[in-house]
């Protein structure tokens, strides 16, 4: 599967990245029992944060919408993933368990700021373009109404439209059936390309210890096409960068406190490290 960022997001935002993470025999199913606990947790430390802090001050939130604007769409109108989540939260409507992968999406969506979307590769044919929505397009998304994609981020494959970091359709949702995955992580444009690497991976690091599975991660930009300057070999060295790990998974048992334990990023980590991890140069 290819992914490439079209014409228009090019000259629009020259900063905006992707960071692009591809699953393969993966195992979805009801999230271990530390993960509920600690997106329950993390949730409510949000929303006492929200108490002296508004929603539009959090830094995710601020550049998304920043970006929303840049595209044409009204980000008070049409909220980015990640400001529809943290203003959910505010009202103490948590997020309720849906599975394994949907959960942990949503946990470093949260956990970064950033939109985050999972899809079933199963439901996705050929290349894959991040482009502007057009006038005429539209799909059914996963809240069961019908979007227009005028002036939205939209990623589309042969098929047509299938995700948004604004909502997703729900025809390439992820279920306990899927064994193939592709995620799509909407970083900060202020981000560095070693950061950018580096959250891409650390999400990967994380999804597979509690899937199995393989994962080949991949950071696409403006800036890194535009830039002929530098060492190509080196550049699809850092593109094909493969992970796996072996897990044995057992049915009704759950993960030991020691497999959440990860190099980069583990989820008992506190917010402040990933803000110091976003700014640091």
């Amino acid at each position: 599967m290819n992914f490439t960022l079209s014409p228009a997001i090019k000259q629009l935002c020259p900063s905006f990245k992707m960071g692009i993470i591809q699953y393969k025999n993966i195992e979805v199913g009801d999230s271990p029992q530390m993960l509920k606990g600690r997106l329950r947790l993390f949730q409510e430390s949000i929303y006492f944060d929200l108490e002296s802090k508004k929603v539009t001050e959090f830094e995710g939130v601020s550049e998304w919408r920043k970006l929303f604007k840049t595209f044409g769409t009204d980000p008070s109108k049409y909220r980015p993933s990640i400001e529809a989540l943290i203003r959910r939260i505010g009202k103490q409507t948590y997020l309720p368990s849906i599975n394994s992968a949907v959960d942990i999406n949503n946990f470093f969506s949260l956990q970064y700021e950033v939109p985050i979307g999972i899809y079933d590769s199963s439901n996705i044919e050929g290349h894959v373009e991040f482009t502007i929505g057009k006038k005429e397009e539209s799909y059914e998304a996963l809240n069961e109404r019908n979007i227009s994609l005028e002036n939205k981020i939209i990623s589309k494959d042969a098929l047509g439209a299938f995700g948004s970091p604004y909502v997703d359709s729900n025809r390439a949702y992820v279920t306990e059936k899927t064994t193939q995955a592709v995620q799509f992580i909407y970083l900060k444009p202020s981000l560095s390309e070693e950061q950018a690497y580096k959250l891409t991976k650390s999400l990967s690091d994380m999804f597979i210890q509690i899937h199995g599975g393989e994962a080949t991660y991949q950071v696409i930009s403006c800036i890194y096409a535009k830039n002929k300057k530098r060492n190509i070999s080196a550049l699809k060295a850092r593109h094909c960068v493969v992970i796996t790990i072996c897990m044995e998974r057992v049915m009704r048992i759950e993960l030991t406190t020691s497999a959440w334990k990860a190099e980069v990023l583990p989820l008992n980590y506190t917010r402040k490290y990933y803000q110091n991890l976003s700014t640091n140069k």
